[in-house]
């Protein structure tokens, strides 16, 4: 809870309009968009009511044509009712309405968009409905874009994402629940799952994991992401994000969590699997078998990305007779007049591919491809030309720098994964990037996501388990859901 909010948790309303209006003004004397609009209520029943709300985040004619107009004109006889219950019920013209008691709770309507109605004489006071701030429309997001299936992509508005997910899981087994983390942004976080498909123990762990957040404020889901998930320094994230409500409905439908921030469009889901990495977002919107080469591509460029160099390295360093003669010949003949060691030439290169990169994704769009497409050739040619960088060495780090861009998921583990290997076959040859490799697997094989093995897609060899690893078969076979669910037969095989 806000640390200012959480003051007037116990606090409640006084009961005279005016000591009740000071109170809200004192805590918001410094903000120039709060607004208190008091009326005169003089018709049958009589009272004096002031509404209080920011500039710029209620929706002004909502709160004009069902709040003060109805209190201005409406004029019906109270039949005993509270002032409270009789404005509620036989007043206002909005759909949403709550009765509040709390000053805490008041607070937090007001800083969300909802207008507060202050009645004299009454503890008890009115929170409307009337959020009306600009949001970005809903469009394709930019990283996940795919060839078929649905372009929706979420928004900042956490409600919207909601609803988002809401009108493709139509079923009241769908449950989100709210939740308040940073002390003083107050960010509205919402846990979403399937009732009957979750694990109850493991909704209740993370929000336990969300409650012991203990940060100043939440602007993105990654605030959440890093406080929450297994090995949080392991270059393999634990825990998955995307921008698509298809992909999240997808998620729960298998028994998984989703964790929606308000203010971010990047939705957090768990437990996630390292099989996952590999997987894309229109894997199932195309038909089995072209969707599969792109996944068995996917793995063959994982190896390739963080292979390749350190492969080269040893060989041409260490096992030179390892290679045919004249592969070895050739590349000892490109090779010569560079004044570098395979390892700096390899590092250079690296460092180089890895700036062209991050340069064409900063840049205004309409000049990133270009940069990265000629500054990529310039420099590579300049380079080879003036024999500071060997032809070979080129092709290979080209090679691998291309095969990364296949698995943008693992963009980070590929980068410190690369170099890893390439100091390890440096110094030691076909041994070091062997004992790498090994290190690296068994890293993989010791982690988990939320309790759930890591890789229990590929712990049982057989059809069911794999059946959407390696490739990814037809929907007539996918009846299973993930290991990790304890539901495992899909809803049409259900009794």
């Amino acid at each position: 809870m806000n640390a200012t909010v959480k003051k007037f948790e116990n606090v409640l309303l006084s009961g005279n309009l005016e000591k009740d209006i000071e109170l809200f003004q004192n805590i918001f004397k410094k903000e120039a968009f709060f607004r208190v609009k008091r009326i005169k209520v003089r018709n049958t029943v009589s009272f004096d009511c002031a509404v209080l709300y920011f500039d710029g985040m209620i929706n002004s004619a909502q709160l004009d044509d069902g709040v003060i107009r109805p209190l201005l004109i409406v004029d019906i006889e109270n039949d005993s009712q509270s002032l409270a219950d009789f404005v509620e019920t036989q007043i206002l013209f909005i759909r949403d309405v709550k009765k509040q008691t709390k000053v805490s709770d008041m607070l937090n309507g007001i800083m969300f968009g909802e207008a507060l109605i202050l009645i004299d004489s009454s503890t008890e006071s009115l929170s409307v409905e009337t959020k009306g701030f600009k949001i970005r429309g809903i469009d394709e997001p930019q990283d996940e874009r795919v060839l078929a299936g649905p372009r929706e992509g979420f928004v900042e508005n956490a409600l919207s994402n909601i609803s988002l997910i809401r009108r493709k899981l139509q079923t009241p087994d769908l449950c989100s629940e709210i939740m308040r983390v940073g002390t003083r942004s107050n960010t509205q976080v919402y846990i979403c799952y399937l009732e009957s498909l979750a694990d109850s123990k493991l909704v209740e762990s993370v929000k336990e994991k969300i409650r012991k957040i203990n940060i100043d404020g939440i602007l993105d889901s990654n605030y959440i992401t890093e406080n929450i998930r297994d090995h949080k320094y392991s270059l393999f994230k634990t825990t998955g994000t995307t921008e698509r409500p298809d992909i999240v409905a997808a998620k729960l439908l298998e028994g998984r969590i989703a964790i929606i921030v308000n203010g971010t469009p990047m939705v957090v889901t768990l437990p996630y699997l390292f099989s996952e990495n590999f997987q894309s977002d229109e894997d199932y919107y195309l038909n089995f078998l072209v969707s599969s080469v792109g996944r068995v591509l996917r793995y063959i460029s994982f190896f390739l990305a963080v292979s390749i160099p350190a492969i080269f390295i040893a060989l041409s360093s260490f096992h030179r007779e390892l290679l045919p003669t004249a592969l070895a010949v050739s590349i000892a003949n490109l090779r010569g007049g560079v004044p570098f060691a395979p390892l700096t030439e390899c590092l250079i290169m690296i460092f180089v591919f890895e700036i062209l990169k991050e340069t064409g994704v900063r840049m205004p769009e309409s000049l990133g491809h270009a940069l990265s497409i000629v500054g990529g050739l310039v420099v590579g040619q300049a380079a080879v030309e003036a024999r500071i960088i060997s032809t070979p060495m080129l092709i290979v780090i080209a090679v691998s720098g291309i095969a990364g861009l296949m698995i943008p998921r693992l963009r980070g583990a590929v980068f410190y994964l690369r170099l890893l290997f390439v100091f390890l076959s440096a110094f030691f040859g076909l041994l070091g990037f062997f004992c790498g490799a090994a290190i690296t697997v068994m890293h993989i094989i010791s982690l988990n996501s939320f309790g759930v093995d890591y890789n229990v897609s590929l712990k049982k060899a057989d059809f069911q388990s794999l059946k959407d690893t390696f490739w990814r078969t037809s929907w007539v076979n996918m009846i299973q859901r993930p290991r990790f669910n304890r539901n495992l037969i899909r809803s049409r095989k259900e009794k």
